[in-house]
């Protein structure tokens, strides 16, 4: 199951659902102030292990 993030327009939380896929554009309750809140749209990075042993961001694979 997918993680969606969320926020709530009327609190300004944010907060984390694990939901199913078939959920995705049901209602969710602001856990807060238990007004509705709004799915936002999720980024997230990639690191790997340079050859220094620091860590280096992954690029995204554009087309080919």
């Amino acid at each position: 199951m997918p993680v969606y993030e969320y926020k709530c327009p009327g609190c300004g939380n944010q907060f984390d659902l694990l939901r199913r896929m078939s959920q995705a554009d049901e209602p969710v309750t602001c856990p807060s102030c238990n007004n509705g809140a709004q799915r936002v749209l999720s980024v997230f990075a990639s690191f790997t292990t340079g050859s220094s042993g620091s860590p280096v961001p992954m690029a995204a694979a554009g087309p080919t």
